[in-house]
């Protein structure tokens, strides 16, 4: 009995439950409909009213024929709202902060900046704003709903015919018929310059040559206009694009400096062309790819390649490995070591210190050094310089021939060059004065060598005016003296004028000369310089240095 209680009473309480939720239900609707009632009754204008917007956040909710109208007509945007604000911020002054109180001040209203006579008025309502807009100059006509969405039409207009007419460059719509039909100032202008007369209907076409080969694609094309008087062509880029009801739309970049860059930049590259032809240095540029992209005709006669092989644009290893296979670059003894030190020229080819002397087994002597170009561009520039080092060689060898006939001599030698600098002594100098030019630091003037024969001889009239008759300034005349030095040995020194402004100075034993040039030889003395040793010791006698005259 208790249980049969028990179950009647869950059926009641559980019927009871579901006819209150059938009731919260109901009114749960009834109050939906009614909300929604209200929101359409909001969004109807009244009289005062053009267009009205119903917003919830950034969502449009509701809107009135004209509201929805001026919404379409604005620029797009992230949100229906964005876009609205984009177009009041502009119209109405500090319309974001107002809109930011309207739920607090739950109205407000608002009137655009002069010359604009629009009012706009915001209400809050269960938790929506309402907008509404208002032209009084609208007022009295037959749609007044399409002058919002005029405005921002005919604002925008505005804009792009400002800025059409404001352009540099020259604008036109061509018609089917390939005929002007529409034409910016800029255009006007050229056009009225070349027909020189009031302009009539159709419009001329000034660039030809712009036509499509499909009307439907984009022709680009550089068109010269005929100079007006004696002036240089206008050049112009020029560019037509199809529309969407089958006419096109051109546009023309002013390329005056370009085709005058061009032109000068050609003229440049002819130049070069003429140099390089005439060059005796081969050149190779290498582009950052390290291929070969410019050389002239001396690069395939340094080289050997034929120009099939060059005009091929070869990478930089087959350019060397190339010259290789002709015996045109030293034979290195490991081919390994060759490929990989191909990587080291190419690095300090780029960063412009490479610089080498090859000896070729033919003979040659090449100078080749790298040097670094723009956007990582190396350029290798060769040349012979064979008869250049052979001639070096030859002075060479002639210059240590002289030095060692200039040793054989007892007579103790100096030369000077014009500036009183030593540049030239043999064997016996070394001997005589304890010093070889060769084991000195830095260049021995004319007050370096005299303070070392001052220091080993008695004093003497004569240092001085040796002084002035050696370098620059001093009289050209031959002279000749004795000194003493400090061990008794008397010495009979010379000066000689030499071609080319240098002097010569010796210094012999004065026993070697006959008496009547030079008094009678001193009996500590002998007859052969340096016998007894030198004066500031005894070092053996060391080869002079030879140095340029």
């Amino acid at each position: 009995m208790v249980e049969q209680v028990a179950v009647a009473a869950v059926l009641v309480a559980t019927s009871m439950a579901a006819a209150l939720a059938a009731l919260l239900v109901a009114h749960m609707v009834t109050r939906r409909g009614a909300r929604r009632a209200a929101l359409l009754a909001d969004t109807q204008p009244q009289p005062a009213e053009d267009a009205v917007l119903l917003f919830e956040n950034h969502a449009l909710l509701e809107a009135s024929d004209g509201g929805r109208a001026l919404v379409s007509a604005l620029p797009a945007g992230p949100t229906p709202w964005s876009r609205f604000a984009a177009w009041a911020e502009a119209r109405f002054p500090d319309f974001s902060a107002a809109m930011e109180d309207l739920a607090r001040a739950g109205r407000l209203e608002l009137t655009a900046a002069p010359p604009l006579r629009l009012r706009l008025t915001a209400d809050w309502r269960h938790g929506m704003a309402r907008i509404a807009l208002h032209d009084p100059e609208a007022e009295g006509r037959t749609v007044p709903v399409d002058r919002l969405s005029l405005a921002a039409a005919e604002a925008e207009l505005a804009q792009l015919r400002q800025m059409l007419e404001r352009a540099p460059m020259p604008i036109w719509r061509e018609g089917r018929d390939a005929a002007v039909i529409w034409a910016n100032p800029a255009y006007l202008h050229l056009a009225g310059e070349r027909d020189g007369a009031a302009l009539g209907w159709p419009l001329p076409r000034l660039f030809a040559g712009t036509d499509a080969a499909d009307a439907g694609a984009t022709a680009q094309a550089r068109v010269a206009l005929e100079p007006v008087g004696d002036g240089p062509p206008l050049w112009f880029d020029c560019t037509t694009r199809p529309d969407s009801d089958g006419q096109r739309i051109g546009f023309a970049l002013p390329a005056d400096a370009i085709v005058r860059a061009e032109a000068a930049l050609q003229d440049l590259v002819k130049t070069l062309s003429r140099t390089f032809a005439h060059l005796p240095v081969g050149l190779a540029v290498f582009d950052r790819q390290r291929r070969l992209q410019i050389f002239n005709p001396a690069l395939a006669d340094l080289s050997t390649l034929p120009p099939e092989f060059l005009i091929s644009r070869p990478g930089f290893e087959a350019f060397f490995d190339a010259l290789r296979a002709r015996q045109m670059i030293p034979e290195p003894r490991d081919y390994r070591a060759w490929r990989e030190g191909l990587t080291e020229i190419e690095r300090a080819a780029a960063s412009g210190h490479y610089q080498e002397v090859w000896s070729l087994t033919g003979g040659q002597t090449y100078r080749v050094t790298g040097r670094p170009q723009p956007d990582g561009a190396v350029a290798f520039l060769i040349e012979d310089v064979s008869a250049e080092v052979s001639l070096t060689r030859r002075f060479r060898a002639e210059i240590e021939t002289g030095q060692a006939v200039l040793d054989t001599l007892d007579e103790a030698l100096a030369v000077f060059s014009p500036a009183g600098v030593l540049v030239m002594s043999n064997a016996a100098y070394a001997g005589l004065w304890g010093a070889a030019p060769d084991t000195l630091v830095g260049e021995i003037g004319v007050g370096e060598a005299l303070r070392v024969w001052r220091a080993a001889s008695h004093p003497s009239p004569h240092w001085a005016q040796l002084r002035t008759l050696i370098g620059a300034g001093g009289p050209r005349r031959p002279w000749e003296g004795g000194v003493q030095l400090r061990d008794g040995r008397h010495l009979l020194c010379r000066i000689v004028p030499l071609n080319g402004g240098g002097t010569m100075v010796g210094f012999q034993s004065a026993a070697a000369q006959p008496p009547a040039v030079v008094p009678p030889h001193d009996a500590s003395g002998t007859d052969h310089p340096g016998a007894d040793g030198p004066v500031t010791g005894d070092p053996a006698p060391r080869r002079a240095r030879v140095g340029p005259i």
